[in-house]
């Protein structure tokens, strides 16, 4: 029988190269994001929380495709992600970004200011549930990827918020695959992501695909 190591190495191998296949063939990274990536691997605990290269191309093809004028984000983390949706705005359009953790503040500031969108980007800093009644919308793009258990409520508050055709991403929602399982009772965040994408499938309201992409990625438009 074959060491079920060698068999996970494998595919976390295999993964690997189709990865580095898919980011050859795709637009190149902006050198900018290639440095951000680099500061969060070196000062921030969790830099596994970093979107990916390839998602971020993915996100800054879905802004491109979009070009809102206004887009929302709940997470900013160290701002990958941020940049990467700025990169579709309109003109004029501007992305509200919330995150609560004081601490990255200053690699968000000094790359926000190095980037081309530092003029279109507003920070807010603060528990996104206190933040996000504050801000009007019409939101023509959101992108979730912040605190699993309140995914829900937050889709609750931003919905009306929305265009219609507009459109809300969520990141991490396969959860490691810890979604397919039975989840323990303690186990509070696989719980919450279960019951979020049971409810993004049954609202009548958006239309959604989630896909098996990096840590699931759910796209649900606004009908």
């Amino acid at each position: 029988m074959q060491d079920p190591k060698v068999k996970t190495d494998f595919k976390e191998a295999l993964s690997d190269q189709w990865i580095n296949y898919a980011l050859t063939h795709s637009e190149p990274i902006p050198e900018i994001l290639n440095d951000l990536e680099r500061v969060t691997n070196q000062k921030v605990l969790q830099p596994r929380m970093l979107s990916g290269p390839l998602q971020g191309r993915l996100l800054s093809l879905l802004s491109n495709l979009i070009k809102p004028m206004s887009i929302l984000e709940i997470g900013t983390y160290t701002g990958y992600s941020t940049i990467c949706l700025a990169e579709g705005l309109s003109e004029k359009g501007i992305i509200q970004t919330i995150d609560s953790n004081e601490e990255l503040v200053s690699i968000q500031k000094e790359f926000f200011e190095k980037s081309n969108y530092n003029q279109n980007i507003q920070t807010h800093l603060g528990k996104a549930i206190d933040v996000l009644p504050k801000l009007d919308g019409l939101f023509d793009l959101v992108y979730i990827d912040a605190d699993k258990v309140n995914y829900a409520m937050y889709f609750d508050i931003i919905l009306p918020k929305m265009k219609k055709g507009g459109l809300i991403i969520s990141d991490n929602v396969l959860w490691s695959g810890k979604v397919l399982e039975n989840t323990d009772s303690k186990d509070k965040n696989t719980k919450a992501l279960q019951i979020y994408n049971d409810k993004l499938k049954s609202d009548p309201r958006i239309q959604t695909i989630l896909l098996p992409f990096r840590d699931g990625l759910s796209l649900s438009w606004i009908r």
